[in-house]
């Protein structure tokens, strides 16, 4: 058992002796493990409803990669090591080369990591925790179908959790509707939609007016508010002052090219009256990205979440996690897609009237200045930021859908 954080550490016989469903008055307490893939996009996304699970006094383990345990045990739940972090495992598939990007590989080789290496790791190492701690329900991240694969096989009850929009094939790499080789191996069955997924009900983070309608038809969803969750931090004084109109850029933690971050800034550097906030991201040195006019400040990592409500104009890579952020506050947003979902979010957000795209050579310094200059005139899409927002306040919180999760336990 690998436990993570001395003071959390269970040893197999607590683990063993833990209480499962008991009532507290009227409220029923059930043993919960959510699981996700170890990175910003897969485990940030569920870590709002599990939040909310400890604080109603569920029991409640995570699993994800191990540079993920001070982020949970942070907020009183027990982390438990499983897989590894996305970008470790890209390396040691493609033979231990430290200077692996997700950009550089080929898409036999995403469906070798996601549809193989990482799922039969997940399994294994979480099997192990199921046996000894039997909890009452698994929820599993949409990316971490080894988990729900592992509660199948125990006869564990489990939901699928997503993390944003579900993709059309055509928008991804590789084929979505792929089928998983462990399963397969294991003798369970899988939809033909949403394989990853097992047929589990959806905890849907999107909201329903741009969530994919094919999805929604085949599929039995479960609401859930997208929370932005980022590590806590302070913001520069000049961004909580709010004397000038902010943009923010970002390209997030997977995907960050120097190249990119560059011609943005030098094109929003250009928008009179604009202070531009970038968030260099753990793939991009902030050394690359020297020599920016006074009105930019580049830093390594921000806390986006306690950011997002100051940001006038957002312009981003695509990634889930920012798009959802930026519907629940309403912003415009100016999307660079560079790979995975993103170029699905681009195109619902440009098609939605909630921002615009530049994709591959589009992206210019004339571009982009030129894109935010109209986006911060646009009263029509403030005015879709605002609908977009109101319809994410109006789904249902952490804490409603923690309040409902014992219905589904075992």
């Amino acid at each position: 058992m690998r436990w993570s954080g001395p003071r959390r550490t269970l040893s197999t016989a607590e683990c063993r002796n833990s209480p499962g469903v008991e009532k507290v008055g009227t409220i029923k307490l059930v043993k919960i493990l959510f699981s996700s893939l170890g990175s910003h996009g897969h485990t940030y996304p569920l870590l709002p409803l599990a939040i909310a699970a400890r604080e109603r006094g569920d029991d409640v383990v995570f699993g994800t990669s191990a540079d993920f345990a001070p982020a949970v045990e942070r907020h009183g739940i027990r982390h438990f090591t499983t897989g590894l972090a996305i970008r470790q495992a890209f390396i040691e598939t493609l033979g231990g080369d430290p200077d692996t990007t997700p950009t550089d590989v080929t898409p036999d080789v995403i469906v070798e990591l996601f549809g193989t290496v990482l799922p039969r790791r997940i399994y294994d190492d979480t099997t192990a925790l199921l046996a000894d701690w039997r909890p009452d329900l698994v929820v599993h991240e949409i990316g971490a179908p080894g988990a729900g694969i592992a509660a199948r096989v125990a006869g564990i009850p489990a939901l699928c959790h997503g993390f944003g929009r579900m993709w059309e094939p055509e928008h991804m790499p590789i084929d979505p509707t792929a089928k998983l080789p462990l399963a397969e191996e294991l003798g369970i069955e899988l939809p033909a939609s949403n394989p990853a997924g097992l047929g589990n009900p959806f905890i849907d983070v999107c909201p329903p007016s741009v969530q994919n309608k094919q999805f929604l038809a085949e599929h039995d969803t479960i609401p859930l508010r997208p929370v932005p969750f980022s590590e806590p931090g302070e913001l520069p004084s000049w961004v909580t002052a709010h004397e000038q109109p902010l943009i923010y850029l970002t390209l997030g933690t997977a995907f960050g090219d120097a190249r990119v971050l560059r011609a943005a800034i030098d094109g929003l550097a250009t928008v009179k009256g604009a202070r531009v906030l970038v968030a260099a991201g753990p793939s991009v040195e902030v050394d690359a990205l020297a020599g920016v006019p006074e009105n930019v400040t580049v830093l390594p990592w921000v806390p986006q979440a306690e950011l997002m409500p100051h940001v006038d104009l957002l312009v981003h890579h695509g990634g889930s996690g920012t798009t959802m952020g930026g519907f629940g506050v309403g912003v415009p947003q100016l999307v660079l897609p560079q790979g995975a979902d993103q170029y699905s979010n681009a195109a619902v957000v440009a098609e939605h009237g909630l921002g615009r795209q530049l994709r591959g050579d589009e992206v210019t310094a004339g571009t982009v200045a030129e894109q935010a200059r109209a986006l911060l005139a646009d009263e029509e899409v403030r005015a879709a930021g605002r609908a977009m927002a109101a319809e994410v306040a109006a789904m249902p919180s952490p804490a409603d859908v923690a309040a409902r999760l014992s219905d589904y336990a075992g």
